[in-house]
């Protein structure tokens, strides 16, 4: 059965949610947090592994839980939230010798480029980091139906997810001190128990694409290079289909 230690891991989507980034700070950026990813992530793409980055902008907004604005405009803020986010970590990623470049699904000025699956493959192939800001361009998707889409379209071996919590658990940790962390799981699981990992609609996506997904803390030391390199220690993810028989990707 496939696990987060045999994976193939010739390229990976790195998502990591701007709650992260913040460290303990909460809100904004903890440069001692994103100077700890960029040479985790230089290390990796020193290894020849081609990586591209998606952001979430809950360091800074958080369009859903907004009850006195119109969702579609608290989105469109949610959208300029990561496009922040991405200038600011391509910058920290640069400043160790990576070369970036930043695609966003709608214009912004000479900041970023228009999203070209092709481009973005090549840069990658010549060992660039790509980041994919401003979600998928429309209100009513999450980062987290970002994060899917975009691995799916430049076919990404597996997405490596650093939250502010280290897995998946059978109950919040912070209000349970008895709360059971998963080694592993199948993303139908994340669907029948409304877990709350990623949302329902970006969990069916990855399950009919079968695109795996290791969870981990971004916090914890060398959580990035242990999860491509062995030690992981968060949750594996299998993202398997629902309703087949076994495939490559073994759910069993």
């Amino acid at each position: 059965m496939e696990n987060a230690n045999n994976i193939k891991m010739d390229r990976i989507l790195l998502k990591m949610s701007g709650e992260a980034l913040a460290g303990d700070k909460k809100h904004g950026f903890d440069e001692t947090t994103v100077k700890d990813v960029s040479n985790q992530v230089k290390q990796i793409v020193d290894k020849g592994i081609q990586v591209c980055v998606v952001i979430g902008g809950g360091n800074f907004w958080r369009g859903r839980t907004s009850d006195n604005m119109d969702r579609v405009k608290a989105d469109s803020i949610g959208m300029l939230a990561t496009v922040m986010n991405c200038i600011y970590t391509a910058d920290s990623f640069r400043s160790c010798g990576i070369k970036t470049h930043i695609m966003t699904p709608f214009i912004c000025g000479n900041m970023t480029e228009l999203f070209d699956k092709d481009k973005a493959i090549d840069y990658m192939e010549q060992g660039d980091v790509v980041f994919f800001a401003g979600g998928i361009g429309h209100p009513y998707f999450s980062t987290d139906m970002a994060t899917v889409l975009m691995a799916i379209e430049v076919g990404a071996d597996v997405i490596l997810s650093g939250k502010a919590i280290d897995g998946v658990y059978d109950s919040d940790p912070k209000t349970n001190p008895n709360a059971k962390k998963y080694d592993s799981m199948k993303m139908s699981d994340i669907v029948d128990n409304k877990l709350g990992v990623i949302d329902l609609a970006s969990a069916v996506l990855a399950m009919e694409n079968k695109m795996p997904m290791m969870l981990f803390g971004l916090g914890d030391e060398n959580s990035i290079v242990k999860a491509v390199t062995g030690g992981f220690t968060g949750t594996y993810v299998r993202a398997c289909l629902l309703y087949t028989s076994p495939s490559p990707r073994d759910c069993s």
